[in-house]
């Protein structure tokens, strides 16, 4: 007796194959080893194409030859790998997978690497004109398409094209073929398509990108496969890795794109097999969490390391010596055409230098200075053996041009911006070739962030969320991350004000929360909000809530809700997203209005056209995101501010709110852009009438942003308001009523009110005093005066030498401090009184003129005038 098999899970090209092999031993008996895809049982059921044996109708004793089709593994064969142990059992093999350790041997073993088995036997069947009937074509057609993905799998070769050819010479119904190899799925396949992107995990190992996702149903699911390349289709990614329990199984289903990772190879250490880029495995008797658990841990030994840091690197690189000097910084960078200059002090690698603070050194007159006194010493580096893809995403979330390649402290290459993009270039079309289709970025709706939470937050804020859904669920609400925090975990940013809310009551929550951490609550019973300070965050827990506005610009009235509703009162799609944190769903992203898409488009759009009549304060936010993020407003986010400012509805704002939006701005993005930014759209009129964004207003707000750069650069303790700065330098180019008049429009703190209109007055002085050729002279003008108002002075005046001495005074002159004090006055016999001051300060001046420069030089200088009389 003969029987014919495959392997358990049977698709349509084991059907195919064990077809054709009737052909070849018309004898033998077809036998399915275990289960079949539920779409071969749909199709047998309505074509019958064959008589089928089943295994319990078969008597092992009396079977001489078996004919294994489609699979080499014991494992795969279900109850029909029993007769494997019969020593005199023939066994001839047909598949298309290579050949593996522990696979079975047979004394015919026909195996070749072509994309399915049913394009073996075809062209068996060719060669020995057994010319198949068009049904038998049509099955070997399903066999080939299904197992190529319709021609379009990496793992296809033109021996498969051939062999379909041939069969449709013969034959072959493709509308039959087409109604069975669809790419659609029916509602039952939805649903575990959705659970399966629910639960996925994205894992990076050693830059390659896998996802793996799991779920369990009651029933048998036959075309796994199908959902695998639904969500290779669906995510930018390089491999996933499906499991299904069902009926007291695991079923495994590997895909992968990348040379990197050989699933076939993953696969084996569960009994599977396959090709590098496609292969399965099932596990009996055995639970999804604990195989999943496994799958990741020995998933990084199967990764081989893909492009690392020393194959794309430039070498050698063109460095600078430490104590260089900035202008010959900047002849280097002329004469080799780069724009940052690696700093070296001794053989080693000490920090890099770009050609923008190369330029704004200059421009501050410090020629001479050494290099590393600019340089940034704090870089990011990588070694040979880092990865590209970490490397990319260090550059991007680092806004770094530059990556110096470290190997022992030195220097030994360099990775630019434009070696990141040949690299994604190169990727780019290889996935275009492999795909056969243009790549575009897809968007995932039921995506599960819970990696991210853990991998991009600190543990302390990871175990908060944790925390909170837990206690949520306890209560028998819903909790919510939502909020700045989310947008920036998809942004890549970091973002640690954790804003939290509860589908039920937010302040009973926060109680409990508050217990639970053992810290206090504070609570407003109106809004329904409460906050709970931690050491080094603060936590704000708001029930969730909708509004409405009693008039336009007005403060909102707000009732309770749902999270969809809560979302919904946000100002921007980018900020409407959510992320659930109740254990069942914990890290499922929440995006009920598109916020994904326009972060991907980097938009920036308002919910609904009233938006602004609401909160007209959302019109300069609008500003400040666009300009923090490098977003562009949709068209009609702009026209809507266009259409409030006609309406007027920036009169009844509050001036404080107004002030509060400014402030933020001029700390979170480029003044300079902002600013022209409002005019463009005419917001800066909602400040003042006659306020306007001219070539001089340029020219201050531009030369202000040089003077704060080089101000940071020097590293001070002195803090700057930067805000105050740039208020003062917009309204610079108004008089002093319509200073007071724009100052009182924005509700200005008296505080900042009195500096700004202090300094137009002071800092005119002091341009008008400087220059000075007595140091000691220019101490005593500036000592004393805030430091926004010198700041202001050396960024409005157009006089170079000004500025120096400005700058020689914030740099070196007001650091200058006499090195005698009273008691030593005392110990050289000066009697104590108002003549102290007058020493101390003739000291100081003498000091400042670098005529004393020791503590021995300051004595001889006190007793020679003084001690004598």
């Amino acid at each position: 007796m003969e029987i014919i098999t495959s392997h358990i899970n049977a698709d349509f090209d084991s059907l195919a194959s064990m077809i054709a092999a009737k052909k070849l031993y018309p004898g033998a008996d077809i036998v399915f080893s275990g289960s079949q895809e539920r779409k071969l049982r749909d199709f047998i059921e309505v074509f019958q194409p064959a008589e089928f044996k089943r295994i319990k109708d078969i008597d092992p004793a009396k079977i001489t030859r078996l004919i294994i089709v489609d699979t080499k593994q014991p494992g795969r064969l279900g109850p029909l790998a029993e007769l494997l142990s019969n020593k005199d059992m023939k066994i001839h093999i047909y598949d298309h997978h290579p050949f593996e350790k522990d696979d079975i041997r047979g004394e015919t073993e026909t195996v070749e690497e072509v994309g399915a088995t049913a394009t073996i036997f075809t062209e068996i069947l060719k060669s020995k004109k057994l010319d198949p009937t068009p049904m038998e074509a049509t099955i070997l057609c399903l066999g080939i398409y299904e197992e190529t993905g319709s021609l379009l799998f990496p793992s296809t070769t033109e021996r498969d094209l051939l062999a379909v050819s041939y069969l449709l010479k013969k034959g072959a119904n493709l509308n039959i073929v087409s109604s069975y190899i669809r790419m659609e799925l029916n509602i039952e396949e939805l649903d575990l398509l959705n659970e399966l992107i629910k639960s996925s995990t994205e894992l990076v190992l050693k830059g390659i990108r896998v996802v793996i996702a799991g779920a369990s149903r009651e029933s048998y699911i036959g075309d796994a496969a199908h959902l695998a390349h639904k969500i290779m289709e669906m995510e930018d990614i390089d491999a996933v890795l499906v499991l299904l329990e069902m009926q007291g199984k695991i079923l495994i289903v590997a895909r992968s794109r990348v040379p990197e990772l050989d699933v076939s190879e993953l696969v084996k250490e569960f009994g599977g097999g396959g090709h590098p880029t496609a292969a399965s495995a099932t596990i009996r008797e055995a639970s999804l969490e604990p195989v999943t658990e496994q799958l990741k841990a020995i998933l990084p030994r199967h990764i081989k390391p893909g492009k690392v840091a020393s194959d794309i690197m430039t070498s050698p690189v063109i460095t600078i010596e430490w104590d260089s000097s900035v202008k010959e910084a900047e002849e280097m960078m002329t004469r080799y055409g780069v724009n940052v200059l690696p700093v070296v002090r001794n053989g080693k690698y000490a920090g890099q230098i770009s050609r923008e603070t190369v330029e704004k050194a200059l421009f501050h007159g410090f020629n001479r200075h050494k290099c590393s006194e600019f340089s940034t010493p704090d870089a990011l580096t990588v070694g040979t053996d880092a990865p590209i893809r970490d490397i990319e995403t260090m550059m991007i979330e680092r806004n770094q041009r530059f990556m110096p390649v470290i190997r022992e402290g030195e220097i030994i290459g360099a990775i630019t911006r434009t070696d990141i993009l040949r690299v994604l270039y190169e990727e780019f079309l290889r996935k275009r070739h492999l795909d056969k289709e243009d790549i575009t970025e897809r968007s995932s709706p039921g995506r599960n962030l819970s990696s991210w939470l853990r991998e991009r937050f600190p543990e302390q804020v990871y175990s908060l969320l944790r925390m909170s859904g837990e206690i949520a669920d306890g209560m028998g609400f819903n909790a919510y991350l939502v909020g700045g925090s989310v947008r920036d975990l998809l942004l890549g940013q970091e973002n640690l004000d954790i804003d939290i809310v509860i589908e039920g009551d937010g302040i009973v929550f926060a109680g409990e929360l508050g217990k639970r951490l053992g810290r206090p609550m504070r609570f407003h019973q109106r809004f329904g909000t409460a906050h709970i300070s931690l050491d080094s965050l603060g936590l704000d827990i708001a029930t969730a809530r909708t509004e409405y506005y009693e008039s336009p610009a007005a403060l909102p009235t707000v009732e309770t809700s749902s999270i969809k509703k809560d979302l919904y009162r946000r100002d921007f799609t980018i900020n409407t997203l959510a992320v659930k944190l109740n254990p069942k769903d914990f890290g499922l992203l929440i995006d009920f209005f598109g916020g994904q898409r326009d972060i991907r488009e980097k938009t920036i759009r308002v919910l609904h056209n009233l938006s602004y009549v609401e909160d007209p304060t959302r019109a300069f936010r609008a500003i400040r995101f666009s300009e923090r993020f490098g977003f562009k407003l949709s068209r009609h986010t702009e026209n809507l501010i266009k259409s409030a400012i006609q309406m007027n509805l920036f009169e009844p704002l509050s001036g404080f709110r107004l002030f509060e939006e400014l402030m933020l701005a001029f700390n979170e993005t480029n003044p300079v852009k902002t600013l022209k930014r409002l005019s463009d759209v005419g917001l800066l009129k909602v400040i003042h009438h006659n306020l306007l964004f001219d070539d001089r207003l340029e020219a201050t707000l531009a030369s202000m942003y040089e003077t704060l750069a080089w101000y940071n650069l020097l590293y001070l303790d002195e803090k700057v308001d930067t805000g105050i700065l740039y208020l003062m330098a917009i309204l610079s180019n108004l008089n002093e009523q319509d200073m007071k008049e724009a100052l009182e429009r924005l509700a200005a703190p008296p505080g900042t009110r009195g500096i700004i209109m202090r300094s137009a007055q002071e800092s005119a002085l002091i341009i008008k005093k400087l220059p000075l050729s007595d140091p000691a002279a220019l101490y005593h003008l500036l000592e004393g005066v805030k430091i926004e108002t010198i700041l202001f002075a050396m960024s409005v005046t157009k006089d170079k030498k000004k500025k120096m001495e400005i700058s020689r005074f914030l740099v070196e002159l007001r650091k200058i401090k006499p090195l005698l004090r009273g008691n030593d006055l005392k110990k050289l016999g000066i009697p104590q009184g108002p003549l102290y001051t007058k020493i101390l300060t003739e000291l100081l001046e003498e000091r400042l003129r670098g005529r004393l420069r020791t503590e021995e030089d300051e004595r001889k200088y006190v007793i020679k005038k003084y001690a004598s009389k």
